[in-house]
């Protein structure tokens, strides 16, 4: 089994790196200029470091052409260079294509060629007769999602053509594919034999997030390889998806994953061993900031303040200054994100502050994206009321202030004056009428906002069974946020990072994670973050880091499958950190964002280098490699 453990004298670097640079590497990946998920994030933060090693004339990406997601990110090279990429694209401009060559405007301001999809359209079922009597890969119809695919791997196709056209072998070109998305270009560059060297990047296979979904004994049952891939594949209606990840992984010279964990995946469900592991990083320059660490999280804890109290303090207040915020974030998989055990261990966690006595308040988090009509009314008028209140109190500080600063200097004397008497009586009434239009009798909500399933909505579904419902009397209360945390939203008024950072802890104990990039945010931002071991990140941080590398990481055991003793591990975790005192926890901030620099693309892209190194070793039994 491949594992994370990288040793500088392995054979495979035996390439100098003088001569690595000499090569062209070509990434291409379904999210290039077009946020979807969470391979966005990889191949945006890994860009100024590939840049940098690779060089702009040798290094560039491949993605679609969406116009609604790409114009903002995207500006256009008016003038192509005599670089081997500028070729290819005037090559195939000339030959009719719609080819849109541009810089992407993010840190490393990469180059990126972009295709239209639906360019192909009129092919459509020429390219699916095609790869049905070419692979045996059935594309079925009414899926817009695999149509756009289809039509985009041929214009890939196409582009790398002209590519190992205009190289004539001059030099090696390596095509890097993230995800079934854009991976059947692979098996089409070997049926047509093109000389491209082709490595495949599966980020988390289709069919294990589905089975991972649905089957409590999915770890167990895959070990034993009791699933058979086409089965499950038409059970769940992603058989063209499965067949297009598994020609992908077969026909690429290297294939590659993001963690050991789906690794296991990869050999069971694809049929294929992984050759290498590239764990994911991210540009550690991006949250840096050593000197004010301290400072911005006081600053937006704060801010956080502000929504806690509009939220609560209509029905009851609490004291800010002995609260925790803790959180959890992602895609709203219920048990794949590990919201029941999340969920499990709150409930833990409230009665055990009960039990030891623990005069201090934690509200939690939950950050997700789900359907829903509209936010709570009863939320947005405490909000619009708190606004008021806030208002009154503003102008009351300006006159008390004005009349202060007069009474002081005119006065004679040192007696101080009696500040109550310098607010106006209007005033004190104004602001009395608006603070009791704004107390309520009722519990604050969990959730925000209205969903569209409340009846079905299993978190929901939890707290109220549960009757954590943020009852006065609990030490944990909990806010349900179905949306993106952002500037523009009504209720935060803030960036999800900026979010991060005003937390004390983030709780991520995923069951099935490939690799996981909130808790790699929380540590970047200086915030202590619980993972599991069955996340890829997780099981990088315990296998190839030492204990003091990670400082402020906490990994829950869940490989054992006693789902009662993780829940017990994870609510010893945060009671850990919710008995802690405000010297301890500046002290763990300050390690913990020191233990970033361990996951920045400096130091992890090593493994893609020598992905690309073995690669170029693989195909010289198919044709010339330089």
């Amino acid at each position: 089994m491949t594992s994370y453990l990288f040793k500088e004298d392995d054979p495979l670097l035996s390439i100098s790196q003088k001569d690595v640079k000499k090569n062209v590497v070509i990434e291409i990946a379904w999210e290039v200029c077009n946020q979807v998920g969470g391979i966005h994030t990889v191949i945006r933060s890994k860009a100024p470091t590939s840049v940098s090693r690779w060089g702009h004339e040798n290094y560039c990406m491949v993605g679609p052409y969406i116009a609604e997601n790409t114009l903002a990110g995207f500006e256009v090279i008016a003038d192509t260079g005599d670089d081997l990429i500028s070729k290819a694209v005037r090559e195939m401009r000339a030959k009719g294509y719609e080819v849109h060559y541009g810089h992407w405007l993010v840190p490393g301001r990469p180059k990126v060629v972009l295709f239209n999809p639906w360019n192909e359209g009129w092919k459509l079922s020429e390219i699916k007769k095609s790869i049905w009597e070419s692979h045996k890969i059935p594309t079925g119809d009414k899926n817009p999602l695999l149509d756009q695919v289809l039509m985009l791997s041929e214009q890939v196709t196409a582009f790398l053509g002209f590519v190992a056209k205009v190289n004539n072998y001059n030099r090696n070109v390596i095509a890097h594919f993230h995800e079934w998305m854009v991976g059947l270009s692979i098996p089409e560059l070997r049926r047509r034999e093109i000389p491209i060297i082709t490595v495949f990047t599966t980020h988390a296979t289709i069919l294990g997030r589905y089975l991972a979904m649905n089957d409590p004994n999915f770890y167990n049952r895959l070990i034993r390889g009791e699933y058979q891939w086409d089965y499950w594949a038409d059970h769940y209606n992603i058989k063209p998806e499965v067949s297009i990840e598994r020609a992908a992984a077969h026909g690429s010279h290297v294939f590659t994953t993001v963690s050991k964990v789906t690794a296991n995946e990869c050999q069971y469900l694809l049929g294929r061993e992984v050759d290498e592991i590239l764990p994911n990083g991210f540009n550690v320059n991006r949250f840096e900031a050593m000197h004010t660490l301290q400072n911005l999280h006081l600053q937006y804890k704060r801010k956080i303040h502000e929504f806690v109290m509009g939220h609560f303090f209509q029905s009851y207040s609490f004291d800010l200054e002995n609260t925790l915020y803790f959180f959890t974030s992602g895609r709203y998989e219920y048990k794949n994100k590990g919201f029941d055990l999340t969920l499990e261990a709150l409930s833990r966690l409230n009665y055990k502050m009960k039990q030891h006595g623990i005069d201090k308040t934690v509200v939690m988090f939950f950050i997700t994206k789900r359907p829903y009509y509209s936010i709570n009314p009863q939320v947005m008028q405490s909000r619009a009321v708190m606004g008021q209140v806030r208002k009154a109190v503003d102008k009351i500080q300006q006159e008390i202030g004005d009349k202060l600063f007069y009474n002081v200097t005119m006065g004679r004397g040192y007696n101080f004056p009696n500040v109550n008497d310098m607010i106006d009586e209007d005033m004190k009434l104004r602001l009395r009428r608006t603070v009791q239009s704004w107390r309520v009798n009722n519990l604050p909500p969990v959730v925000t906002h209205n969903l569209q399933d409340d009846q079905s909505d299993e978190i929901l579904h939890f707290l109220r069974s549960s009757d954590m419902v943020n009852n006065a009397h609990d030490r944990v209360k909990i806010v349900y946020h179905p949306d993106f945390v952002s500037s523009i939203n009504p209720l935060f008024g803030m960036e999800y990072d900026e979010f991060v950072r005003g937390c004390h802890l983030g709780v991520f104990p995923s069951y099935y994670e490939p690799w996981g990039y909130t808790p790699l945010e929380c540590i970047a931002s200086g915030v202590p973050a619980i993972t599991s071991d069955y996340a890829g990140f997780g099981d990088y941080v315990a296998s190839a880091l030492n204990k003091r590398d990670y400082d402020g990481i906490h990994v829950i055991k869940r490989r054992h499958g006693n789902y009662s003793a993780s829940a017990d591990e994870l609510a010893d975790a945060m009671f850990k950190a919710v008995t802690m005192n405000s010297r301890e926890r500046i002290d763990l901030r300050s390690a913990t964002e020191r233990s970033s620099k361990h996951f920045d693309w400096e130091e992890l892209e090593k493994y893609y280098v020598k992905a690309y190194i073995r690669a170029m070793h693989v195909a010289k039994g198919d044709f010339k490699v330089v």
